[in-house]
């Protein structure tokens, strides 16, 4: 018996921001989420640098050109990030 085992590795289709949110929309159809503020570069960048997203490496990574910025979509998608997550205020 033969077992064929496809990659579950996700890449990502589209890639956009909105509300200081980095959105993708994987190959499978499933749409992921990650707030800007949990890398140190996209935290500080400013919402128009922020939104010129684009995919790279056949879906495999999230590029920011002015801002020098690579990220990979298996890794977010993991939870992979590089900074923690920013308290939230209760009140």
């Amino acid at each position: 018996m033969n077992t064929v085992i496809a990659s579950t590795e996700a890449l990502a289709t589209k890639a956009w921001v909105e509300d200081r949110m980095v959105y993708l929309k994987l190959a499978d159809s499933r749409v992921f989420g990650f707030p800007a503020s949990r890398f140190r570069r996209l935290k500080e960048a400013s919402d128009e640098l922020l939104a010129k997203v684009t995919i790279e490496v056949n879906g495999y990574a999230l590029r920011w050109e002015e801002l020098d910025e690579d990220i990979t979509v298996p890794g977010v998608v993991a939870g992979h990030f590089e900074l923690p997550p920013e308290a939230i205020e209760h009140g």
